[in-house]
């Protein structure tokens, strides 16, 4: 038995998952988790950061490079090693147990449950839309000051974000079937949506007026953010600082894309649907994402894209389309959309968290299967932190204004995980010559190019984001770091275990 397939045996060997999903069920469970509630809003910040229609299509194009060429490099790795666990084993294997271990903490203590928190109340915020008793200003348990910025409270919206992250924890741990019965179904009424407000806002709600505007300041920016002290997107070097950026919004909302990696163990011939499941979705999602940025251009001057209310331009969108009801719409459809996404988000990240217990690194109740095969004490323990991770809030005295703890947390750690991507996929070269004879069934399309370009861009995209957002991204490099002293203690006991 080889070196690699000994560092597996603790997952595999015992391991009872069952292999339910086919390629259109992973498909399915990519497209979904990708796309939440990022596509509707993130476009105005990153607007304001470019400050034209076309730059703000090159910032997304650029997005989707990035993000299908990590699929395409990830595939390699995914189809070398079809097992639970996805980023956390391949990290390990490349690397070592503690580059693992990092990353599935960060993943538990804030990326995946922080993401879930996040989405859960976006979708709750919108139902408050059509239901105005649900609202984060409608408290059970008014804000508990803990310090002068940090609070605790129990608003209706957090009520139901929390009740959403039980029923479609409660769902999954019955078995495999009921997550990819709900998956489906959401993944393509969600699709379809995006794709009518995509249809609607082309041919139907096309603005001449808009259209011209855009077209005729389509690359020469106006009404920018400013980016730094006496910088932004009218210089070349600005432009150039304002589209590496506006990627914290683009991959934020293309995030989670390899996800489907996590859950490896329960898809048939992983080896392969794994690594096209991740290809085909991201092409989809990344076209999907372009073309709405088209139909936001083509219904809405860029100005108005800038200043979208609450950055909601999706929701201008269908109320420059249909003034009465355009609102509502957007509503029904930010919460299927979100609905699906945090769906996946539990199936998945539930993977990663069972795979580390059952390689001793978690929790030893989290490697265990109920009588449905899946890792129900992984997604309990997974849908207790997301919880609890909605109930703290952030306090500005300046202006007497309320935010949420773990949108904080995302933004500290969205550096982090490109960090962490990067890594994985410079493991791609590592395995190739730590492991040169293991089985890879698929090879790295375009390999050396593709994984070096990723490696290039976005380790660029990384130093401007350390060098212009460092509130941001050091913040994000602790709390990673963090998991260094509980590695150290899980090994110590380990040792200790094994001279006993």
């Amino acid at each position: 038995m080889n070196e690699l397939a000994l560092a597996q045996s603790p997952t595999e060997k015992s391991e009872e998952l069952a292999r339910g999903l086919g390629l259109f069920d992973s498909t399915m469970f990519v497209v979904g988790a990708m796309i939440g509630s990022g596509i509707f809003i993130v476009p105005a910040e990153m607007a304001r950061n470019v400050g034209s229609a076309g730059w703000l299509l090159v910032a997304w194009g650029l997005a989707g490079l990035l993000t299908i060429a990590g699929a395409l490099c990830y595939g390699e790795l995914s189809a070398m090693m079809p097992h639970a666990g996805g980023m956390y084993l391949y990290l390990r294997e490349a690397y070592s147990p503690l580059w693992g271990f990092l990353y599935g903490w960060t993943l538990f203590s804030v990326i995946e449950t922080g993401t879930i928190a996040a989405v859960s109340l976006a979708f709750a915020r919108f139902s408050g839309v059509l239901w105005p008793a649900i609202s984060e200003d409608r408290y059970l348990i008014p804000p508990v000051h803990l310090s002068t910025h940090y609070a605790v409270s129990l608003s209706t919206a957090q009520v139901l974000a929390i009740a959403v992250i039980v029923l479609l924890t409660f769902g999954n741990s019955l078995g495999l079937s009921y997550g990819r019965l709900i998956q489906n179904v959401f993944t393509i009424a969600k699709t379809t949506a995006l794709g009518g407000l995509i249809v609607l806002g082309i041919f139907h709600g096309r603005n001449a007026a808009a259209v011209s505007t855009n077209l005729a300041t389509a690359w020469h920016p106006t009404g920018v953010s400013l980016l730094s002290k006496g910088l932004d997107a009218t210089t070349m070097f600005g432009l150039f600082v304002a589209v590496c950026l506006s990627q914290t919004g683009s991959l934020f909302s293309a995030d989670s894309w390899h996800n489907i990696a996590f859950a490896a163990a329960e898809v048939k011939r992983a080896e392969r649907n794994v690594t096209l499941a991740m290809v085909f979705g991201t092409v989809i999602v990344m076209t999907v994402y372009l073309l709405a940025n088209v139909a936001y251009l083509a219904t809405l001057p860029l100005e108005a894209i800038q200043h979208a209310p609450a950055d909601r331009v999706g929701t201008a969108t269908l109320r420059a389309i249909f003034p009465g009801a355009g609102t509502n719409i957007m509503a029904v459809a930010i919460m299927i959309s979100t609905f699906g996404c945090i769906n996946a988000l539990i199936l998945t990240g539930a993977r990663v968290y069972y795979a580390m217990a059952r390689q001793k690194l978690f929790f030893k109740f989290a490697g265990t299967l109920n009588a449905a095969k899946v890792p129900a004490f992984s997604l309990m323990l997974q849908a207790l932190w997301a919880s609890l991770l909605v109930l703290p809030r952030t306090y500005d005295p300046s202006t007497q204004s309320w935010g949420n703890l773990y949108s904080n947390l995302l933004d500290y750690v969205i550096s982090a995980a490109l960090i962490f991507y990067v890594l994985t996929v410079a493991g791609v070269f590592r395995l190739r010559i730590k492991r040169p004879d293991a089985a890879r069934p698929y090879r790295t399309l375009g390999y050396p190019l593709v994984p070096a370009l990723y490696i290039v861009l976005a380790s660029i995209i990384l130093l401007v984001l350390f060098l212009y957002r460092p509130s941001t991204t050091w913040p994000g490099l602790l709390i990673v770091l963090l998991g260094l002293p509980i590695y150290l203690v899980i090994r110590r006991e380990q040792a200790q275990s094994l001279e006993s």
